[in-house]
């Protein structure tokens, strides 16, 4: 789930009165067993995760790549996107697991009303799932997850092919999927953050596509939006120079023609200024002594 550029990065749980009683359980409880964080040498204001963090982290990141792999066959025209909300929340919670966007609410916006984020063609990010917009054939959508397990964050996201899109749209799909990998690529010690961005902006305007810039990766772990920031377009050799333990999403996303965005009444959907379709992918990277891990990542199915 992308950042907004200057959004205070604050935790905010669902209303207690809506949510199930396993999931109060689960919220008090996941914060009762602090980590040591390995802070030598962390940039300011940024948390550097031990090891022992890091097998947290790949667990959650695992799981919830396991719930995108989960809901790809329900990807189908006729289904709406309130019924892979609803699959997406009953999955997680027979693995044990929170849906971390199920009443997120930074400062400035109202609860997240859904369990995962649902952005469909002209819908940039935070796409609110419904029970009556129902795909079509020819659509694309991205499907953002959150999980929050034994107190970490995983977030991930995909686009998805709805039926046969036109060639122009496939090409969108797929050359956001290969920026966020190039920008993936980057990521190693002593790198700068500006590394990714210029990578990314740099393939996508070759392709002709434009580079949305007020949404951003984040850093993540014990909080689900923190330092630091994560920009899709840059300068090579400019920004926080990368450490072992940072941890961040990388998630590009591309639009098909202006950048330029704007969001909805109901403060969370991130539409195209032009209506054109955008795409988005995502994962959670954390930074290693010989480059990057992609700790969204998943080998089965559970």
């Amino acid at each position: 789930m992308g950042n907004h550029r200057g959004l205070a990065k604050t935790r905010s749980h669902a209303d207690k009165n809506s949510a199930g009683k396993n999931k109060d359980l689960l919220r008090s409880q996941v914060y009762l067993q602090p980590e040591l964080h390995s802070q030598q040498n962390a940039p300011r204001g940024m948390v550097l995760l031990s090891e022992r963090e890091l097998i947290k982290m790949r667990r959650v990141g695992k799981l919830a790549a396991q719930l995108l792999k989960h809901l790809e066959p329900m990807v189908q025209p006729g289904v709406s996107t309130w019924e892979l909300n609803d699959e997406a929340e009953r999955w997680t919670q027979a693995h044990g697991a929170i849906s971390a966007q199920l009443g997120y609410a930074p400062s400035g916006h109202p609860p997240f009303p859904g369990s995962i984020c649902t952005s469909v063609n002209e819908v940039v990010c935070h796409g609110i799932p419904h029970r009556k917009q129902i795909l079509q054939d020819g659509d694309i959508i991205n499907i953002d997850v959150t999980l929050l397990l034994d107190g970490y964050y995983g977030d991930t996201s995909r686009t998805f092919l709805v039926g046969n899109p036109s060639a122009a749209v496939k090409k969108l799909v797929t050359v956001t999927e290969e920026c966020m990998m190039r920008g993936i690529d980057q990521v190693k010690a002593g790198a700068r953050l500006g590394d990714i961005g210029a990578t990314i902006q740099e393939y996508a305007e070759s392709w002709g596509f434009s580079v949305v810039r007020e949404m951003v990766g984040h850093g993540i772990g014990k909080e689900f939006h923190m330092e630091p920031s994560v920009p899709h377009y840059g300068t090579y050799g400019r920004g926080t120079r990368l450490r072992p333990g940072m941890v961040f999403t990388i998630e590009p996303m591309l639009n098909l023609g202006t950048r330029e965005i704007q969001f909805l009444p109901d403060r969370w959907t991130v539409i195209t200024k032009d209506r054109k379709y955008s795409a988005q992918f995502e994962h959670t990277i954390a930074v290693t002594e010989t480059g990057a891990e992609i700790l969204t990542v998943c080998d089965e199915l559970i």
